[in-house]
């Protein structure tokens, strides 16, 4: 089959076509032939560094899978060949990648895809609805009625956590860096918009909450200013971030009595920790979808498996506007 293969970690020219034995499904697997795939922040972070979760080189990285089931291993009950599946669960330690024609990957990562989506929107969802899921809904346990924050509005977890924030009933305010960014935000469903830029943190919490600070704070830009989502959230709010691997003073969420998720959905795969789980988030978001609530919103540039270097230059330039879609396949045929 044809992949897209490093052999070493660098800048995004690392990347080689090659062509490699196409996997066969261990127990509890399936063999999926790939119509699509995306970028991701993360998938950057591995390709550049290699962190101790890369996979051993050479590598196929890629970690969200959308494609037709082709094969099963023993023991898969509920997917068999012809079934259009999705889901995160390849490019990492441990795991073959997507960015290739077939990937091997653990059935209890994987849904059925979304009927109300195509498969480019399909392949945009599934690491960053998981990450925002565990967030929100998981662990903050987001409910009607609460006024949440979330930075990042418009970036790719961002855009998401909106919707599911509003899935679940709350009130949602989030910051942006522009015009146009408010705009997006405002389409995924933000009720409001704080320009970062214009407005400081104690501004915008006396404007939207009378000084009281919101319910549920989450930071989905993966930068590394937790101060700021202390000072937004009420005495006894909660703090979701994605990105905690940095020295910060918790000297404000101890005198607010705080509550700090950190949120790295990558665990489960690297663990082997409720896979399933995985699976059901997928499920209830195809859910979403269904009822018009949870859609992704796609970067314009096209990028196919032989433009992996070119779209992760795109990504790493700041210039995409959605998500990143990588085109694998066409229309999927059973072997």
């Amino acid at each position: 089959m044809q992949v897209q293969l490093i052999r070493a970690f660098g800048a995004p020219d690392v990347f080689e076509a090659a062509e490699i034995d196409t996997p066969r499904p261990g127990p509890g697997q399936l063999l999926v032939r790939q119509i699509a795939s995306s970028v991701n922040p993360v998938d950057t972070k591995l390709r550049t560094a290699g962190p101790a979760i890369a996979p051993e080189l050479p590598a196929v990285l890629g970690c969200d899978v959308a494609g037709v089931v082709e094969a099963v291993g023993d023991g898969v009950r509920r997917f068999a060949p012809g079934d259009a599946v999705y889901g995160c669960a390849a490019g990492v330690r441990g795991h073959g990648g997507a960015y290739g024609e077939y990937v091997a990957v653990d059935a209890a990562f994987m849904a059925f895809k979304p009927d109300a989506l195509d498969w480019r929107e399909t392949a945009a969802l599934p690491l960053v609805t998981i990450t925002a899921w565990e967030a929100l809904v998981d662990r903050a346990r987001v409910a009607p009625g609460d006024h949440v924050l979330i930075h990042g509005g418009a970036g790719g977890v961002g855009h998401i956590a909106i919707q599911l924030a509003r899935a679940q009933g709350a009130r949602v305010a989030t910051t942006i860096s522009s015009a146009a960014k408010a705009d997006i935000a405002r389409r995924m469903g933000a009720d409001e918009t704080i320009n970062y830029h214009e407005e400081s943190v104690d501004d915008y919490v006396e404007r939207l909450t009378d000084g009281r600070g919101f319910d549920v704070v989450f930071d989905a830009t993966g930068g590394s200013d937790i101060a700021t989502s202390f000072a937004g959230a009420r005495v006894n709010g909660q703090v979701a971030t994605i990105v905690s691997q940095y020295t910060a003073d918790l000297t404000p969420m101890h005198t607010k009595s705080l509550t700090l998720h950190t949120i790295f959905m990558l665990t489960s795969m690297l663990n082997g920790v409720h896979p399933q789980h995985h699976g059901e988030i997928l499920t209830k978001a195809a859910g979403l979808a269904a009822a018009d609530q949870l859609r992704p919103m796609l970067d314009e540039r096209r990028f196919t498996l032989g433009d992996i270097a070119a779209a992760h230059a795109h990504l790493e330039a700041g210039a995409a506007v959605g998500k990143i879609v990588i085109d694998i396949g066409g229309e999927a045929k059973t072997l």
